[in-house]
Parts: structure tokens; sequence; C-alpha cells
């Protein structure tokens, strides 16, 4: 079923070389797109399927197992993911204006994210969603996700609604970490 999904089903040879050379800049914690709720894409055309394929790239290459467009610097409801951290190529998942329709269950957990490098932090989900988004070429889906697919596609959901895991923790915590990336970018290492 999640073959569905997979980005190689709508490149062709020419693409995919271009694709493979492109990865993207990933957006880091206090950049303005990244606080941000994103915009519904409206038309799946080839400049989304585009920037899909590059977001897998780009994931792949970071590595990490999730990225919304805010993450690479695009206001737009589309998420890839790929739970299996790139070794399965037929575990990749792209969800255009993805939505929580249910959740049950809770579970706290470390997190780290692609847009804040070098932290983890203990956040609390849902333990399983049913999801509803489009699919590259526009067909409708209902997903139901458990465990740790349901973890990364909402802390993806998160980033979408301008949220990331530093917004999740509490106030002290969080202004011991926004004082940390400050000194960081100071010293241009952030």
């Amino acid at each position: 079923m999640q073959d569905v999904f997979a980005i190689d089903k709508y490149r062709s040879g020419s693409y995919n070389d271009r694709v493979e050379q492109e990865p993207l800049a990933i957006c880091k914690y206090g950049d303005n797109v990244l606080h941000c709720k994103a915009v519904p894409i409206r038309e799946i055309n080839a400049g989304i399927i585009e920037l899909a394929g590059r977001m897998a790239l780009t994931m792949k290459l970071a590595p990490g197992v999730g990225l919304a467009a805010p993450q690479v610097g695009q206001s737009l409801r589309l998420v890839v993911m790929d739970p299996s951290s790139g070794e399965d190529e037929k575990s990749l998942m792209v969800f255009i204006n993805p939505l929580i329709i249910e959740q049950e269950g809770e579970e706290t957990c470390e997190e780290g994210c692609l847009s804040v490098p070098g932290y983890t932090l203990n956040v609390t989900r849902s333990k399983a969603i049913l999801l509803e988004a489009l699919d590259l070429q526009g067909r409708e889906i209902r997903l139901e996700l458990r465990d740790y697919p349901a973890r990364i596609i909402q802390h993806e959901l998160n980033h979408l609604d301008g949220f990331l895991i530093v917004d999740r923790v509490s106030t002290l915590k969080r202004s011991l970490i926004r004082a940390e990336i400050k000194k960081l970018r100071k010293r241009g290492q952030w």
C-alpha cells in the first residue's frame, strides 16, 4: 500500500538525475518560515512533484525520517517521510495537505529535528492517528499510522503549523535553548 506514495513513480530518468544533484538547504530554528502556518497546495504540478523529490533527497542525505516544506523554506503543506531512514525505498511517503482526523493514546519519547540540530527533547504525542491527505497524483488517501510512523507525521504536521519541538517544552527549557542558539548564532555556528 505504501508503494503508492513512492516518488520514483513520478520521475523520468532525466528528472531523477537532476534531483539527485540538488538537495535543499534546511532552515534552522529562528528562521521566519518555520514559525508561520503553511498554506494549502491548490494544484499538484511539476513544481510540487520536483519539490517533493528534492525534499526526499534532502531528508535522506541529512539523514532524517521526515521533512516538511517549511523546513526547506517553502511555506506549503507538503511532507515527505521515510520511517526506514532510507533502508527501504518503498517506505518513502509523500503527503499533500495532510490532516489528522482521529488520534488515540499518548506516549512521550525523545525527538530530534533537522531544523534544531544537536538537540533532542521529550515530546508527548498520540500513539495512533488517522491521517487524510492527497498523494502526488491528487488522489485522496486515508491512512492509519501507529507508533514511530505516527510520531513522525505528527512532528511534521507541527512544522506545517509553525511549531517546532522547542515550542513543545517548558518555558524555562525553551528559554535555555534559545539562549544557547543565540550564542551559537553569534559565533556563526548556527
